[in-house]
């Protein structure tokens, strides 16, 4: 195991060993990546939600749909637990009254 002391690498990442630097940056890497996509997702389901919110007032309906909200947060609390009902709240919270 190679130790590495005072690299720049290793302080970012707060490895010990070159071999944990290059596999914490190329996971990071990854991560950043998903981030990107996940960014990209959550913009593109506001959309969506949008043009939603705009049929259903334009046929005389309410801009939110309570049900199909709590079917949401079921959903992701079902396969994340209760951080999945936090995560499904700040997506509704995006998502909700851009219209």
């Amino acid at each position: 195991m190679t130790t590495t002391t005072g690299d720049t690498a290793t302080d970012n990442t707060g490895a010990r060993t070159d071999e944990a630097v290059h596999l914490i940056t190329g996971a990071r890497e990854r991560i950043d990546d998903l981030d990107g996509r996940i960014i990209g997702l959550v913009q593109e389901r506001m959309a969506v939600s949008e043009e939603i919110q705009r049929a259903r007032i334009a046929s005389g309906g309410r801009r939110v749909n309570l049900s199909r909200e709590m079917e949401i947060l079921t959903h992701y609390s079902d396969r994340l637990g209760k951080n999945g009902t936090v995560l499904a709240m700040t997506l509704l919270d995006l998502c909700r009254g851009r219209v």
